[in-house]
């Protein structure tokens, strides 16, 4: 038995009130969080997908593990994962933690919080992925080949949106999927993929948690991972901001991106199975890029009038898959830009969160794809980081984009800039989903999209 095996109840269960006990408070903290993905409708209900009691409830300290489904009209219920701990009452440093006060049901009493605020509850976790524990529905596994050394201080990052992450020591950084599905998540799946492969760009997963699935649901939930904490790095788009706001010129940064995107790339080649795309495959490709922009440009007026020149982006590629064009699709990261990048205090590219864009489906998500999507994301960012300058700075962007294309083309041997029908059909696609995002979220961003829409719908383009 495990040490931490020894904190949960006999049958793994939790009181079946929990749950009703702290519907109401949930109705009210869970569509404040930032990863909550549900916003803008309200929550009807909850329902319990998995309970495991890690630290006993009506101690100074208890903590639950629970997988909560929370529905709402017209939607499917999403399933999240909440760390709640419970105390008699929060001290002054866990205020900013605070779901509410239990007035009914087996807290009754008690205060409940999220947990990953406080140290305790963060270092039950580091315990059991060190142990390999098995607790109630909850399993974690580990790579043997690297130590996890106990009694590693824990602190909480700040500023995700998707997930939540905790940092140990500055050693390792433990990534907690909020939103979860059951099936291979590929921000599990890829980086072992990577490590096999001896690749050095993508830092190897040390431990992981699995939670056993609902009823009817086959397949586990990949919950949480853990992988080294890269020391000293800098997150790529700060990096980017910081040399743009000195006016210093980030075109050899971007030159090194761009050869370990392309090691990436490459690894996953050799790691995972490929495909070729052919017409029967772009035709519903293209499809989809066309069914986004129209709801796009129903849905964001601005758009509107480019809406004829952009979809031409779109049938230019549809027209060379049926003249008997084919491209090779394989695993990617599927949700590249600036901020998933970092780099060492030596220099080196880690490329990190191969999750994809949690919105999409998780076997849309784990589809190989043209490897130019992932280049479309970068270069996509690159304009973003440009525009956050004041003035704007277009020609740093188009330096930027030029020497990440070189790059790749240095280490995989095809510059994307060659396919450039291909290149601008994921680059208007990815344009067009920006559009839309930052309509709803960002009104004040919108002009960063439309000036790139503006581009890609620009008659002299290919």
């Amino acid at each position: 038995m495990t040490p931490m095996a020894a904190t949960v109840t006999p049958s793994g269960r939790t009181d079946p009130g929990l749950l009703s006990s702290l519907d109401p408070l949930l109705r009210e903290w869970l569509p404040r969080q930032r990863w909550f993905a549900g916003k803008g409708r309200p929550v009807t209900g909850f329902s319990l997908v998995a309970a495991t009691e890690l630290l006993p409830a009506h101690t100074r300290l208890g903590l639950y593990h629970l997988l909560v489904r929370a529905h709402q009209q017209a939607a499917p219920g999403d399933c999240y994962q909440l760390l709640i701990g419970t105390r008699e009452a929060l001290p002054p440093r866990l205020a900013p933690a605070l779901i509410g006060h239990v007035t009914q049901g087996p807290l009754a009493g008690r205060t409940v919080f999220d947990a990953l605020y406080d140290t305790r509850p963060a270092e039950v976790l580091l315990e059991a992925l060190r142990t390999g524990a098995r607790i109630g529905g909850l399993r974690c596994e580990r790579d043997p080949g690297q130590e996890i050394r106990s009694g590693l201080v824990p602190r909480r990052l700040t500023g995700e949106q998707s997930n939540s992450s905790v940092i140990y020591g500055d050693t390792f950084i433990l990534k907690l999927l909020r939103r979860v599905v059951p099936g291979v998540n590929p921000d599990l799946e890829l980086p072992l993929a990577l490590a096999r492969e001896g690749c050095p760009r993508v830092p190897a997963p040390t431990a992981w948690m699995y939670g056993d699935p609902g009823e009817g649901e086959g397949e586990p939930y990949v919950l949480a991972v853990l992988q080294p904490y890269v020391q000293g790095a800098a997150d790529g788009w700060e990096l980017a901001l910081r040399e743009l706001a000195k006016g210093e010129d980030f075109a050899a940064e971007a030159r090194a991106l761009g050869r370990a995107t392309a090691e990436v790339h490459g690894a996953l080649a050799r790691a995972l199975p490929t495909a070729t795309l052919g017409q029967a495959q772009i035709r519903p490709m293209v499809d989809g890029m066309t069914e986004r922009l129209d709801a796009a440009a129903q849905a964001v007026p601005a758009l509107r009038p480019y809406a004829p020149a952009l979809r031409t982006a779109f049938t230019a590629l549809a027209d060379l898959a049926a003249e008997g064009h084919t491209w090779t699709a394989q695993r990617v990261h599927g949700d590249l830009h600036l901020g998933q990048c970092l780099r060492s205090a030596s220099g080196e590219w880690a490329l990190i969160d191969f999750e994809g864009e949690p919105a999409r489906p998780l076997a849309e998500r784990r589809m190989p794809q043209p490897t130019v999507r992932d280049v479309a994301g970068m270069l996509r960012s690159f304009d973003y980081a440009a525009h956050s300058a004041d003035p704007p700075a277009p020609a740093w962007a188009h330096a930027c984009r030029a020497a990440y294309c070189s790059g790749y083309a240095e280490v995989s041997g095809v510059d994307p800039r060659t396919d450039p029908v291909l290149l601008r059909a994921h680059e208007t696609d990815k344009a067009v989903y920006e559009v839309v995002y930052e309509a709803r979220h960002r009104p004040d961003w919108l002009p960063v999209p439309l000036s790139a829409i503006h581009r890609l719908a620009a008659p002299d383009l290919p």
